[in-house]
């Protein structure tokens, strides 16, 4: 789609702010602030051509979003262990216009969990269940990125690890006499040397580089691990997934392979994380409290491998998209 450009200025804001961009598209006019940007510099239904908004950065409660071209969304989740960001999502129509799907979330700040709540349903009694509105239509395909990697893995051994995770949602792994209805694929296409799209330190995604790819490096101080979804926008359908990055925070927290080895401390199960992470990357949302027997519960537990094997409302939810 093209887009009549009518006009474009620099004005300073008011109050010391800085030089803004004004721009005009089909007679949607805008401005934005220098820097760092958040949800009321950039509301639901603005012009991201107007605002010249495009590879620019949005934030909101810790989690950030590189604004995609028209026709395009991008999903980050963040699994914390004591608040801080869940989950962050915005889509640009293919005419230009921003929204952010569902609530923006970020957790009351909780104390780390190390195991689960008694008082919660059993896994296989569970049926809680969220997801988003975009799916995995082709195979999952996936590499390795440039770098470490969690527990101190060579990569191969990773790979082995990651691998079982994302057949985890795949399979539809679980310990409740589920079945595996569930269409859904990936496959391994080796290592790269890119590396997740992530800016260092903070859980934003960046603009992607067209490469899915599972590494290891630096999140924010209370984020596990995050995942980074990009879809195309599809008039009357789910959207579809094109890109999704996974990256461990090994720069704050300590991972294993073997969690159930009696000198496990303060690590986390890789292989658990995983799990969570690839439920992500088809669409799974998370539950929240008082669900804490379930893989896509908002928190991971230190040296426990539960999250590696389904509950009821997990496989459900994937039945519910495929």
């Amino acid at each position: 789609m093209s887009f009549a450009v009518i006009g474009v200025a620099v004005t300073v804001l008011p109050g010391g702010l800085g030089p803004a961009v004004v721009g005009t598209v089909n007679g949607h006019r805008c401005s934005l602030p220098e820097g760092s940007l958040n949800v009321t510099d950039l509301p639901a239904g603005r012009s991201v051509m107007a605002c010249e908004a495009v590879g620019r950065v949005v934030s909101f409660g810790g989690a950030g979003l590189t604004v995609p071209e028209p026709g395009m969304g991008v999903s980050v989740d963040g699994l914390a262990v004591s608040g801080g960001p869940e989950h962050f999502q915005l889509e640009v129509s293919a005419d230009g216009f921003i929204t952010y799907p569902g609530q923006y979330e970020t957790r009351k700040a909780v104390e780390s969990a190390t195991s689960l709540k008694s008082s919660d349903p059993n896994a296989c009694a569970d049926a809680a269940y969220s997801i988003y509105d975009y799916v995995e239509r082709d195979a999952y395909v996936w590499h390795i990125g440039d770098g470490g990697m969690p527990g101190a893995l060579s990569r191969s051994a990773a790979q082995i690890a990651f691998l079982d995770a994302i057949n985890n949602i795949t399979d539809s792994y679980n310990d409740c006499g589920l079945t595996d209805d569930v269409s859904v694929s990936q496959r391994y296409s080796g290592t790269t040397s890119y590396e997740g799209d992530y800016a260092r330190g903070s859980l934003t995604c960046t603009e992607r580089d067209k490469v899915s790819t599972w590494d290891a490096g630096d999140l924010n101080s209370n984020v596990l691990a995050g995942a980074c979804v990009w879809y195309a926008i599809v008039d009357g359908v789910p959207a579809d997934v094109i890109e999704a990055d996974v990256r461990y925070n090994t720069a704050d927290f300590d991972f294993t392979n073997n969690p159930r080895r009696e000198t496990c401390k303060n690590k986390y199960d890789m292989r658990a994380v995983g799990t969570h992470e690839a439920g992500h990357i088809f669409g799974l949302a998370h539950v929240s409290d008082g669900h804490s027997d379930l893989t896509m519960y908002t928190n991971s537990f230190i040296c426990n491998a539960k999250a590696r094997t389904l509950g009821k409302g997990d496989v459900l939810g994937l039945r519910r998209k495929y």
